[in-house]
């Protein structure tokens, strides 16, 4: 049974997460932040790891910095509901920007569950290296 470390400060948020997940036959352990998510990669070993960009306390792209680094060989799904003020406007693509710090995938809120699903499953196939990260010579 793959396992999954959902890390997310919206209580609501990672309780979908997890009873979709649970439902699907994933074992998943929540964690309700940055530094929570930290403590369970260092007490168990995961497949797949989903972990929000803007949380309090990890602030921006550190935390997905710091869970890529942490953890390198673990495929890890980048969320974020970052609401733009306008979608005409010229914004930061913060997703892009997750890739780049070594997310595997990126996944926008609110997203449905296949997209979820899709992403994990993904993730389980095809092992930790980004689509759009090139080899080194």
């Amino acid at each position: 049974m793959p396992r999954i470390l959902v890390v997310d400060d919206d209580p609501m948020v990672g309780a979908t997460i997890e009873v979709l997940l649970q439902r699907q036959g994933f074992d998943v352990t929540l964690a309700d932040g940055g530094e929570a998510g930290l403590a369970a990669l260092e007490t168990q070993a995961y497949d797949v790891m989903l972990v929000d960009i803007f949380m309090p306390h990890m602030r921006g792209f550190e935390s997905i910095r710091i869970f890529h680094e942490r953890a390198p060989a673990i495929p890890l799904i980048a969320m974020s509901g970052y609401a733009f003020a306008s979608s005409a406007s010229p914004s930061p693509d913060f997703l892009r920007m997750a890739l780049e710090l070594g997310a595997s995938r990126c996944l926008r809120k609110p997203f449905t569950p296949d997209a979820l699903l899709t992403s994990i499953r993904e993730c389980l196939a095809g092992g930790s290296a980004p689509k759009d990260k090139k080899e080194a010579p």
